[in-house]
Parts: structure tokens; C-alpha cells; sequence
């Protein structure tokens, strides 16, 4: 990065609503995050995460992330790419390339109910019947194999007695737009300041 501009890539999927990239860009046009540029890539220019962006007046790039993500991080000097609801696993090549500059957030507290197919209720679902006592979400590297990067950071919250699934996952949600702009400032004062190397 060399203390050129810091420059982050919000990379969502087809389907989500966009509110973890919505935290993200509120956040960084806020003051809250200190990058002197934000852009969105979508798969689809019609996605609601996409559409929402636009109307936050965020530029968003129309591109096939397992494709085409890594030339874009080149050509556009990308410093950190964020995952918000994007579920595909990224190419290895991806991954090795960009080791400890792409991170994720998962709706649990890791390493207990991730993995592939843990995604979305099925998450609160597991953390319900397991009885677990507490639940949160994790900010974390993003490796070859699914929830196994390093965590960044975990927020908790109690699960309490006549949670639902769905109640819990609307009081993590709140917690994962508290923790991804945080990861995020966590991120730049570790990697992303002049002379520091972003990779472990």
C-alpha cells in the first residue's frame, strides 16, 4: 500500500438485503472508517445490495467475483475486500493472492456453527438446539475452506429462554453492524497504514 489511498471493495451477492454493506458504507461516509475510497461489487446489477448502494451513492462494479475479482483488486489498487452476504467460497488462487486482505462476518461465534451450509437460520437453528447460553458474530480472514480464517473480532449477545430463531438472528444482525465497521478499523490500523505489510 506504500501510505497511498486506502481503498476498500464491499463484495455482495445476488440475494441479500445489503444491511452488513449498508453498516459498512453508513460507517465509512460517517468518518467512522478512515478509507478515502468504498466501492461495491455485485454479480448483478439488479440485486437489492446493488440497488441500495446506488442509492447511498456508492460506485458499484458489475462483475463475476470468482472470476473476475482478482484483476479488479489489481487494476483498481484494492487495499481490503469485505464479504457481505456473498455465500460462494472464493477460489484458492483467489485466497492465496490476497492471504489476510479479505475478510468476512459470520452470524455466530466461531469456530461453533460455521462451515459449509451454515449460513442464514440454519445458524441460529444449531445454536438454539445445541443450547448454547450465548451467541454473536465473528469478523474473520477469509481462507480456502469455510469459516476457518482467524477472527478479527467477536461480539456476543445472551440467547435467552423463548428466542426463536428468528429473534436471535434480528439481535446478532444488530451486533454484525456494530462489528464489521469495527473489524474494519482494526484491519487498517494492523495492515493498513504505510509500511505495514498485510499479510501474515
Amino acid at each position: 500500500m506504500g501510505g497511498k489511498e486506502l481503498r476498500i471493495a464491499i463484495v455482495v451477492g445476488t440475494r441479500g438485503r445489503g444491511s452488513n454493506m449498508a453498516a459498512i458504507v453508513d460507517a465509512w461516509k460517517g468518518g467512522n472508517i478512515p478509507a478515502d475510497e468504498v466501492t461495491v461489487v455485485a454479480p448483478s446489477a439488479e440485486s437489492p445490495a446493488a440497488q441500495l448502494a446506488r442509492e447511498k451513492g456508492v460506485s458499484v462494479r458489475v462483475l463475476d467475483p470468482q472470476t473476475e475479482l482478482l484483476r479488479f483488486v489489481e487494476d483498481e489498487r484494492i487495499d481490503l475486500i469485505c464479504l457481505a452476504g456473498y455465500m460462494k467460497k472464493l477460489p484458492a488462487d483467489v485466497v492465496s493472492a490476497l492471504r489476510c486482505r479479505i475478510i468476512n462476518i459470520h452470524p455466530a461465534l466461531l469456530p461453533k456453527h460455521g462451515g459449509q451450509g451454515m449460513y442464514g437460520m440454519r445458524v441460529h437453528e444449531s445454536v438454539l438446539s445445541s443450547g448454547d447460553r450465548e451467541s454473536g458474530c465473528t469478523v474473520h480472514f477469509v481462507t480456502e475452506e469455510y469459516d476457518e480464517g482467524d477472527p478479527l473480532l467477536q461480539l456476543r449477545c445472551e440467547v435467552r429462554g423463548d428466542d426463536t430463531p428468528e429473534t436471535l438472528a434480528a439481535r446478532v444482525l444488530e451486533l454484525e453492524h456494530q462489528a464489521y465497521p469495527e473489524a474494519i478499523r482494526i484491519w487498517i490500523q494492523r495492515y493498513g497504514q504505510p509500511g505495514r505489510n498485510a499479510s501474515l
